[in-house]
């Protein structure tokens, strides 16, 4: 079986178990996801989702949310981890959407990668989910589900992201991306993983995890 084959495959398990895939992150608009899709590195979606309603509470627009004191910002998003770095950089990132951007969160991957405390992963995320462009975001969680499954060899997640890429139809990235992370936690998860019971690793697992 090829790798193009074995990633068909996968796909039709994926769209078996998970025909339907809701955002997990919730929002309202661009701004407001991009600040919950920050808010989310080393966090459960779980966490942001309780943080953001008293965050947007306060500012749910960059023009609101840039006259807030960084320090305030910091006390609501304590929950979320590294909330010195995450309440300075949407601190930031709002004032430059204001000042640059009239308030709105551009469309553009670059444009997106150049403000503050937004790396190409958030920024993949943020075109794909607010803007329906093709992009597949890929974290940590699809970067070993890639792995195990025998898609990429693993070197880093950029290297996984173009395996990715290439393995499956651009039309199916942006629900492939979410498809995949819903599986994983449900079927797949790094911890108390039992790859026999798992519909995808006992079928097509590589044969080091499998032992």
């Amino acid at each position: 079986m090829t790798k193009k084959e074995k990633a068909r495959a996968i796909a039709a398990i994926l769209e078996e178990y998970f025909p339907a895939v809701p955002i997990p992150l919730e929002h309202q608009d661009p701004y407001t996801l991009l600040v919950a899709v920050l808010l989310s590195a080393q966090c459960t979606d779980e966490r942001v989702n309780q943080v953001t309603p008293h965050l947007f509470e306060k500012a749910d627009n960059p023009f609101d949310m840039a006259k807030l004191e960084v320090e305030e910002i910091k006390a609501i998003i304590r929950p979320c981890g590294l909330s010195p770095q995450k309440s300075k950089a949407i601190s930031e990132l709002s004032r430059i959407l204001v000042e640059g951007y009239q308030g709105e969160v551009p469309q553009d991957m670059a444009a997106l990668e150049k403000l503050p405390g937004v790396g190409h992963k958030t920024a993949s995320v943020v075109v794909s989910q607010a803007f329906g462009q093709p992009a597949f975001p890929v974290d940590t969680h699809i970067h070993r589900l890639a792995y195990r499954w025998g898609l990429s060899d693993g070197k880093n997640v950029k290297k996984t992201e173009e395996d990715l890429k290439k393995l499956f139809p651009k039309a199916s990235w942006n629900k492939l991306h979410l498809q995949i992370i819903y599986f994983g936690r449900k079927y797949c998860p790094a911890r108390g993983h039992h790859p026999f019971e798992c519909p995808i690793c006992k079928l097509y697992g590589r044969k080091e995890i499998m032992v």
